[in-house]
């Protein structure tokens, strides 16, 4: 009889999915990266796409914020990803692949950016420069980085139909979390969460706080954000909240760095 080889380790002979074990390790503090960092998620769709007249009040804006507050820039996809996931599900392609094209928009609108926010030390980031986000702090750098994560072709299915379920908002809400953030911000082109949407439905309601549990039950047709923040949000170590604010606006960034309640808050 074959012996299993093993290491002397506190997990010795463990499966590392015995439910016992990981109880063991629930509740331990984790390190925190970059404690003092602001993750703002610009929207491609909501931001982006707009161009000009909101993008360069907002990157006046950031620039200036830049001189007080930490800040990693996180860039979302927009309307270009919405064409490439039509013409990708009209062939259909595997959602992983799906997810493979999608990610090249936020990675365009990464470098506009940067070079947008030049003048103020704006300087494109890739994902692997996460780990050196400390010293590009120090250094006078202000980073910009896109929000896809890297799943690529290994995203996971979708509960329905064939789009990948992990985009940009979860992206930026997997950074803050693994830097141990400050604040995961994600700017959008309504004041926050509503009860409907705002755009179509003039009856709609702002919701300034609310529970991740309690918009999961609510099982709304549609999110201002993706669904999987939501489902993440309560098993989070760092974040334990995200706020929602109007990047169309100039000086919601500005309010919400100082911290006040605007816009929307969901708490884990």
């Amino acid at each position: 009889m074959h012996r299993r080889r093993e290491i002397e380790s506190k997990l010795k002979g463990e499966t590392l999915g015995r439910r016992g074990l990981l109880r063991r390790y629930e509740g331990r503090e984790q390190l925190r990266i970059a404690p003092n960092v602001n993750v703002v998620k610009i929207g491609g769709h909501g931001i982006v796409d707009y161009g000009a007249p909101v993008l360069k009040p907002l990157a006046s804006e950031i620039g200036a914020l830049s001189r007080d507050h930490q800040m990693l820039i996180v860039t979302g996809g927009g309307v270009r990803v919405r064409h490439i996931l039509d013409i990708g599900l009209d062939l259909g392609m595997p959602t992983g692949v799906l997810a493979e094209l999608s990610g090249k928009v936020s990675e365009q609108n990464a470098i506009m950016m940067s070079v947008l926010l030049s003048e103020y030390g704006g300087a494109r980031i890739h994902s692997p420069d996460l780990l050196e986000l400390p010293m590009l702090l120090k250094m006078g750098i202000l980073p910009v980085t896109h929000g896809t994560p890297p799943y690529g072709l290994f995203e996971s299915p979708p509960d329905i139909g064939m789009i990948p379920p992990h985009r940009t908002d979860t992206g930026a809400f997997l950074i803050a979390e693994v830097l141990g953030a400050k604040s995961c911000i994600l700017m959008k082109n309504v004041d926050g969460l509503f009860t409907s949407n705002p755009l179509t439905d003039p009856h709609a309601e702002l919701i300034e706080e609310i529970r991740a549990y309690e918009i999961l039950d609510m099982e709304m047709d549609d999110l201002v954000l993706e669904e999987k923040v939501v489902e993440m949000l309560p098993h989070a170590k760092a974040v334990r909240e995200i706020q929602i604010i109007n990047g169309h606006l100039p000086g919601m960034l500005t309010r919400a760095l100082k911290g006040e309640r605007i816009g929307t808050i969901i708490k884990a």
